[in-house]
């Protein structure tokens, strides 16, 4: 396994890692999840990353039950979950100071664990200031609940006022962003985070590196039963699934059909492809994966081996594929 220091931060973590989403407490049941979060810690991955909102608590629960019965080194771990949607109350949503202190509280109970290593604030909250935000988050830093704090899909307009607010206080401002990022979903991390990784030392932990499976290559002939895809009774699955009979889904199974040929050549899988370009990129710090069976995980973390041979004439392959690379922003001295 290779590990990367997330942001300007002494953490390490791995390059691959296992996320929580809609597997654990949805999609499997306790067993397996003990199955893959072990396979996972065998392979050497270190960062598990779970939310307050994922089956609604259920994921915290799941993994942190598999964990506290591993008898593994607290210390080995690298633990995240992420706070905005918490409940149905009014004080239940958002990035109050109020929300942030009781929902780490709450994430903590059902995680069995004193401290999470990363806590994120799952989206920005323009309802509440700033201040307040970075102010609550370096309260559970101080309080020893947490180590460092980052954020979700933040905008670099949120980001920069989060980081300037903090260096005028005196406080810690966010180390990582999580936001999506994969071959056909790039101008955030590309383009827009751009001026952050060099500025505030900023990396990202990014998600849905595979576009919920559709660069894995297995919904080229339809959607399979077993397939998240198919999950009815979830409004984001449902509109993914829509988007492949568009235009725009059918250009992307196309492109999907020649980056298998690459793949074949390099003797890989498409998803191994796929997550590999992903932690291609020097400004991810882990790629956060998904697993519903430790075999899953394996083919994930074999991806690893892909690495080395992404040459710059892959990559250029790559890149005329997919024909979505974001343009540059403007330098108005080279006319």
């Amino acid at each position: 396994m290779e590990y990367r220091f997330l942001g300007r931060t002494g953490l390490k973590v791995s390059v691959f890692s296992l996320g929580g989403w809609l597997t654990y407490g949805g999609q499997v049941n306790e067993d397996i999840t003990s199955d893959c979060i072990r396979a996972a810690y065998e392979l050497g991955i270190n960062f598990f990353d779970t939310a307050e909102v994922y089956a609604n608590g259920k994921s915290e629960v799941y993994m942190g039950e598999v964990i506290r019965r591993s008898g593994w080194k607290r210390s080995d771990l690298v633990i995240s979950t992420k706070l905005f949607w918490g409940g149905s109350g009014p004080n239940d949503t958002g990035l109050s100071r109020k929300h942030i202190v009781e929902g780490l509280n709450a994430s903590l109970k059902r995680l069995q664990m004193d401290y999470v290593d990363v806590v994120y604030a799952h989206r920005p909250d323009s309802d509440t200031p700033m201040e307040e935000i970075v102010r609550a988050f370096n309260h559970v830093i101080n309080q020893g609940k947490a180590f460092y704090w980052g954020t979700s899909e933040w905008s670099v307009e949120q980001l920069s006022d989060a980081h300037g607010t903090a260096a005028r206080l005196g406080l810690i401002g966010p180390a990582v962003e999580q936001p999506q990022y994969n071959m056909f979903w790039r101008d955030r991390v590309e383009k827009e985070y751009a001026p952050l990784y060099q500025k505030y030392g900023m990396r990202t932990t990014i998600w849905s590196p595979l576009a919920s499976g559709v660069l894995s290559g297995k919904y080229n002939n339809g959607v399979p039963e077993d397939s998240r895809l198919s999950m009815q009774n979830n409004a984001i699955i449902r509109r993914m699934r829509e988007g492949l009979n568009t235009d725009d889904g059918r250009l992307k199974l196309a492109k999907v059909a020649v980056l298998k040929e690459i793949a074949t050549r390099l003797d890989c899988t498409c998803a191994q492809l796929a997550l590999a370009w992903c932690a291609k990129n020097p400004n991810v710090a882990s790629v956060i994966t998904g697993a519903s069976r430790p075999s899953q995980v394996a083919e994930n973390v074999a991806a690893l081996k892909v690495l080395p041979l992404l040459t710059p004439e892959v990559m250029r392959e790559i890149e005329h594929i997919l024909g979505n690379r974001p343009a540059p922003e403007p330098n108005f001295r080279n006319g």
